[in-house]
């Protein structure tokens, strides 16, 4: 558990020029979460957690909100060319130190292909517990 919990602070120091917050909201509005609500409910966050981000992100121009044509109330997220960017300089950064750390272990291909098999059972379960909430 600590070593992942130290992993975590290995990514936050690689997006330096985002907070693991921000980078977590900019990647769910690339992967195709467009509202906040399923930013929120993807992220596992509030959806007050998840506006106070849409608000910084969209100030930093990394984010643009568009009306949803079906529904006036809602708003549609989409990552700016500078937001693509960014996150894009993030990602690279994070996977170097990830590949870094990898390399320093006895066998650096599995702890990849677990890592792989970590978030296949995070996006299983999510997926599950969106079926339970469906069901209820």
């Amino acid at each position: 558990m600590r070593a992942l919990a130290r992993a975590t602070r290995v990514l936050e120091r690689a997006s330096g020029e985002l907070s693991l917050a921000h980078y977590r909201v900019l990647s769910a509005v690339a992967s195709g979460d467009e509202r906040a609500s399923r930013v929120a409910h993807r992220l596992a966050v509030g959806k007050p957690t998840v506006s106070a981000a849409v608000d910084a992100l969209t100030q930093r121009g990394l984010l643009v909100r568009t009306g949803v044509d079906e529904d006036h109330r809602v708003a549609a997220l989409h990552l700016t060319r500078e937001g693509v960017a960014v996150l894009s300089r993030v990602e690279a950064e994070m996977i170097r130190r990830i590949e870094d750390l990898s390399d320093r272990t006895p066998d650096g291909n599995q702890l990849m292909e677990a890592l792989v098999w970590l978030g296949a059972a995070i996006d299983d379960l999510q997926a599950q517990r969106a079926a339970e909430r469906a069901r209820a």
